[in-house]
């Protein structure tokens, strides 16, 4: 009864944010998300200590003060924000968004190769699932997920997920049938930026040793996939930027004998470069650009 309590709440306050424009939802967000940061300061704290050790040479203490407020007031933007977003029809949802440097997933894929796509919980992360398949719609597109704990919860969310075509593997009855997926051809969202505790591969991250997950470079070895990494921005009022890199080191060929280790450290420098792009309001178009340029330089076939 409780789980349905918590559900039918869940619903109506979703139906009541999806109700308003997103604009004013976004400024809502905002205020809710500097109340936060008023009134908790054990989190306020636990924030102020994390950009210390990610930013603490490179900015001022009154600039991390505020960038610690600014995280308050994007993060409850952006949760007001995805409930409204997923409830979106899809073209309405993608016309919110806009793409950069996508290029070398289609590369891959059109050239019959596999593509796991490292996600990161940054942003609007949840329309990952919705927005994906719009773009690489031509192969099939999966996600890995853990059920959440109420089952009415966690039934709606992947009905919503799964509209746009994604399936969904359940991390608990394992990998097989992402492997057979990747085989033939198609795509696999991972968020890889989650605390893997002592069965992950501990790599430095800001100075500090983190505990990652091995499944994306697993997953690419097992199959021959090109790992790309793909993040989610806020940049405007109530805009998202889907952006990607270049394929990371290719663990099969270039690191036989540590790959899953150096894919690992790949990883933790592309969500390094990811953090220290969004701390910095306008270096997420420079971002853009440089990748742009990027492109440009490379050879063409």
């Amino acid at each position: 009864m409780l789980d349905f309590t918590v559900y039918f709440l869940y619903r109506a306050g979703s139906a009541i944010a999806s109700a308003l424009p997103l604009r004013l939802l976004f400024i809502l967000g905002e205020v809710l998300g500097f109340c936060a940061w008023l009134i908790l300061p054990g989190y306020r704290r636990l924030a102020n200590r994390n950009v210390s050790i990610a930013f603490g040479n490179e900015k001022k203490p009154r600039e991390l003060r505020l960038l610690v407020r600014r995280h308050f007031q994007r993060l409850g933007a952006n949760l007001l924000c995805s409930v409204k977003l997923t409830s979106m029809p899809l073209d309405k949802m993608a016309a919110q968004i806009e793409t950069e440097n996508l290029d070398a997933i289609h590369r891959e894929l059109r050239a019959g190769r596999p593509v796991v796509l490292v996600l990161s919980h940054l942003a609007n992360w949840e329309l990952f699932a919705h927005i994906l398949p719009k773009f690489i719609g031509y192969v099939r597109n999966s996600t890995i997920y853990q059920k959440l704990g109420n089952r009415f919860i966690d039934e709606h969310v992947r009905r919503v997920r799964g509209r746009a075509g994604v399936e969904m593997f359940d991390r608990k009855e394992g990998f097989e049938e992402a492997i057979k997926l990747l085989r033939g051809g198609g795509a696999i969202g991972i968020l890889s930026d989650q605390h893997a505790g002592d069965h992950g591969l501990w790599v430095p991250f800001f100075g500090r040793l983190a505990s990652t997950s091995p499944l994306p470079a697993l997953l690419a070895k097992r199959t021959g996939a090109a790992l790309v990494g793909v993040g989610i921005y806020t940049h405007g009022r109530a805009r998202r930027l889907v952006l990607g890199s270049q394929p990371l080191e290719d663990t099969q060929t270039q690191f036989p004998a540590r790959g899953l280790q150096a894919w690992r450290l790949s990883a933790i420098r592309y969500f390094g470069s990811r953090a220290k792009a969004i701390s910095n309001p306008h270096s997420l178009r420079q971002l853009a650009g440089r990748r742009r340029d990027e492109r440009a330089s490379c050879p063409r076939d």
